[in-house]
């Protein structure tokens, strides 16, 4: 069944759902937060850098234990997700990432600071944020209605990308006028403002069926993962996002590095360069309602992916002086695709799933998507130590332009529009 196109038609109210409180906390507490945390991706990175003098392969170690967490506990995680209440557990991570972000200058101050805490934070914090997330998408459709779930995730994926923006630059500043590591109690701040924003939220809990409670965590998570395997969109889907991860994440893992040691930035320098993604973003988040509309779901899917990651290739040319504008535009084209791509896909797992299981299907498409990210960072540190940065990056930069091609199947060529419930028609349509 193909969408709607009244599903996906600009909402033309001034203002929006952003008239409404509940998602107007969500948003602004979720804005704040991201905004701590881009400046966690740059402000990290500098500390291992600039106080600990870290190795190309431990700042890539960073990363990869950001998002370990993602392989050991996303599938439970998923499941749990669909048993617990999301506020409660979304406000309970918020708490503990404050706590762990907070511990890393009291440790430089103390002078205690060593590689091995930064990476406990980031393995920790990158735990918690395994059960955010995937509360979060069980809980956005509480919020709202089917019919707003485009706008809803449009204005989210835009307030992040201006997060980016803002972190980004801010963490190079904080940098440089308080310190690598005082810096981080910004984003260790950014996550109480997100606690109390949830917590003034005045919305009933997703509701959970009874029968949820005599079912194992190992039957709910194998179902999960059957849903998807069997789904002729989802698998392609996941398979694509997987292999784009790895690549990606192995970029970011490589970035700070590059721009520093190689291409010669300072730190304000650093932190300007990768807001230009979050530009990119906010540009991907205005248009992505108008591309889905215009073409489809799913051609607007196809684009995005196919043509954002060809400009990533512009990355690797960067340079002092006019070559930063290669890293400009390929970032913020970059930018641009993902975030319109995390639109269109968000809004059609949201639909799609039965609602009933959408926490443990999205952890299963996590698990798999997220779980290469550690990987990734790990075979950008390895390739940049053994044949030097600049050439790592144009590697994983490539393998992240062709990794779109694994959408080119015929479900997702065969209708202009994704459909939006899993029918049994849906769910069985051949695969390429």
């Amino acid at each position: 069944m193909a969408a709607d196109q009244d599903q996906i038609r600009p909402v033309r109210r001034v203002g929006g759902l952003l008239r409404q409180r509940n998602f107007r906390l969500l948003w602004a507490g979720e804005t704040v937060s991201e905004t701590g945390n881009s400046m966690a991706v740059v402000g990290v990175p500098l500390l291992a850098i600039a106080v600990l003098h870290a190795s190309t392969f431990a700042v890539s170690a960073l990363t990869a234990a950001a998002y370990l967490p993602w392989l050991v506990i996303g599938l439970p995680a998923g499941a749990w997700a669909d048993r617990l209440p999301p506020r409660p557990l979304m406000v309970g991570c918020d708490i503990v990432s404050a706590l762990l972000y907070a511990s890393l200058p009291v440790a430089a101050w103390l002078g205690i600071l060593t590689i091995g805490q930064v990476l406990v934070v980031a393995l920790l914090a990158g735990a918690a944020n395994v059960f955010f997330a995937t509360a979060y998408q069980v809980y956005l459709p509480a919020l709202v209605t089917a019919d707003e779930l485009m706008e809803g995730n449009a204005k989210l994926q835009g307030s992040m990308s201006v997060a980016t923006i803002g972190g980004s630059s801010a963490a190079g500043l904080a940098a440089r006028a308080v310190g690598d590591a005082t810096a981080l109690l910004f984003n260790a701040g950014s996550f109480l403002v997100s606690a109390a924003c949830l917590l003034s939220i005045r919305a009933a809990a997703p509701p959970r069926r009874p029968a949820e409670r005599t079912t194992t965590i190992r039957a709910e998570i194998s179902e999960g993962a059957r849903f998807i395997g069997r789904d002729a969109l989802l698998r392609p889907l996941t398979s694509y996002a997987a292999l784009a991860n790895l690549a990606y994440s192995g970029s970011t893992a490589l970035v700070v590095v590059f721009l520093v040691r190689v291409a010669g930035f300072g730190p304000a320098a650093v932190g300007l360069l990768m807001a230009t993604s979050g530009v990119g973003g906010i540009a991907g988040a205005m248009v992505a309602r108008r591309v889905a509309a215009r073409l489809g779901t799913a051609r607007g899917l196809l684009l995005t992916t196919l043509g954002g990651g060809l400009f990533g290739l512009l990355i690797p040319l960067t340079g002092p002086g006019p070559r930063a504008a290669f890293y400009v535009v390929g970032a913020a084209v970059v930018g641009a695709g993902i975030t319109s791509g995390n639109i269109i896909v968000a809004s059609f797992r949201q639909t799609y799933t039965p609602p009933h299981m959408l926490g443990r299907i999205t952890a299963s498409q996590r698990f798999l998507v997220f779980g290469t990210i550690p990987l990734g960072a790990l075979i950008a540190g390895g390739l940049g130590t053994a044949l030097g940065v600049r050439t790592a990056l144009w590697i994983i930069l490539t393998i992240y332009a062709l990794s779109g091609t694994l959408l080119l199947t015929r479900a997702f060529r065969a209708d202009k529009n994704l459909p939006t419930s899993s029918a049994p028609a849906a769910v069985t349509r051949p695969g390429p």
